[in-house]
């Protein structure tokens, strides 16, 4: 188990010999309501640090969460050389429980590969991971539906302004209690498909959680919120008729007590709940097919009334039913803009899972249990 001052060794095969950590001279925490933290906007009182330079990573520190100093020229800022990773902590009386870490982690690399980063390796991750929840937990939300949301991301840290790989970079993990991440809980979402935009293509960095797949989707995204939906349905770049995810999650359908979802063909994120989800489901003897569907066969499936349920699936939301879809000039209503029996199924058995509530017959928590707990 960490230690909560002071230096704690590394594990073997980590990419360091010690981590420093310093404890804050002054928790924050009871400046938060942590009843009701929102989504995002307030965050604990340690982060966790590395810097790569001379073709390594460096010594690992743990810190009071602090505001960076950075260069203008610092080549993030104009390149967007940087990915992220986003997972959760949840509450139980006998430990925190983190949920799926090393898919996380993976695909985190995976991310770093195409962006030209230096990965990091497993070790060195989780033990940054347990040492600020060991640190921050009381930080975590005890009540159902929220829980301690987990950022690790990485950025360039060269100063210049030319685009190349940087040789330089910052490795943090920053945390933050949050609820629900719709505004609709777990209440049916509306999306809308856009017939002006695209968010990526076969080749791009769609599969990938980097900086510009999310700026890009901003302008469509507030377009469509305007219009009183929640997010965009993207189709594909070439056809603009197959669907890919939504902004914020990837998306399936039950048709006729089929589960359909569109297939990783580099385009959409490999999300980690949309492989639970998966997992869950074959397990439950229901048939899951990862292929291209067309809007037009979602519009169809509807009128013929053989699509059953909507709904989408990511780390922040968890499940999230499709009340209504749009597309040119028809709209659908799914399920009566209810959340459907299966999608509430899914819902409850992976939030079980993650809250301790049900058996992890899967292997998918890694618990953390901080000393003095």
């Amino acid at each position: 188990m960490w230690e909560t001052a002071g230096t704690a060794e590394k594990s073997n095969g980590s990419m360091t010999a010690e981590m420093q950590i310093t404890k804050t001279a002054q928790s924050r925490l009871d400046q938060v309501d942590l009843e009701n933290p929102g989504f995002g906007v307030v965050f604990s009182d340690h982060m966790f640090e590395i810097n790569y330079n001379d073709g390594e990573w460096q010594a690992p520190v743990v810190g009071p969460y602090r505001a960076l100093e950075i260069a203008p020229a610092i080549s993030t800022l104009h390149y967007g050389q940087a990915v992220f990773e986003g997972m959760k902590a949840f509450y139980n009386e006998d430990a925190l429980r983190v949920f799926r870490p090393e898919a996380h982690h993976k695909r985190f690399n995976v991310s770093c590969q195409r962006m030209c980063i230096p990965e990091t390796d497993y070790a060195t991750f989780i033990n940054g991971i347990e040492t600020l929840l060991s640190l921050d937990k009381e930080w975590v939300p005890k009540a159902k539906g929220q829980a301690l949301y987990i950022r690790p991301f990485i950025f360039a840290t060269d100063n210049y302004l030319a685009v190349q790989v940087s040789e330089t970079y910052k490795f943090l993990i920053i945390t933050s209690p949050v609820g629900a991440y719709y505004k609709e809980g777990i209440n049916p979402v509306s999306l809308t498909t856009s017939e002006e935009y695209v968010r990526t293509v076969r080749g791009g960095v769609g599969t990938v959680k980097t900086l510009g797949n999310y700026a890009a989707s901003m302008l469509p995204a507030q377009k469509a919120k305007n219009q009183g939906f929640t997010q965009v349905l993207w189709l594909d770049a070439v056809e603009r008729k197959y669907i890919e995810e939504v902004g914020t999650m990837n998306i399936f359908f039950k048709i006729n007590g089929t589960l359909v979802t569109p297939p990783l063909e580099g385009t959409i994120l490999p999300g980690v709940t949309r492989d639970s989800v998966i997992q869950i489901a074959k397990d439950w003897d229901v048939p899951v097919e990862e292929r291209k569907i067309s809007i037009d066969e979602v519009l169809r499936r509807s009128k013929d009334g053989e699509l059953e349920e909507v709904f989408g699936t990511g780390t922040a939301a968890v499940i999230s039913p499709v009340g209504t879809i749009r597309h040119r000039d028809t709209t659908i209503s799914i399920n009566g803009d209810e959340i459907g029996p299966f999608a509430k199924r899914l819902y409850d058995e992976i939030t079980g899972i993650q809250y301790g509530a049900r058996p992890d017959r899967y292997g998918w928590i890694h618990t953390v249990q901080p000393e003095r707990w």
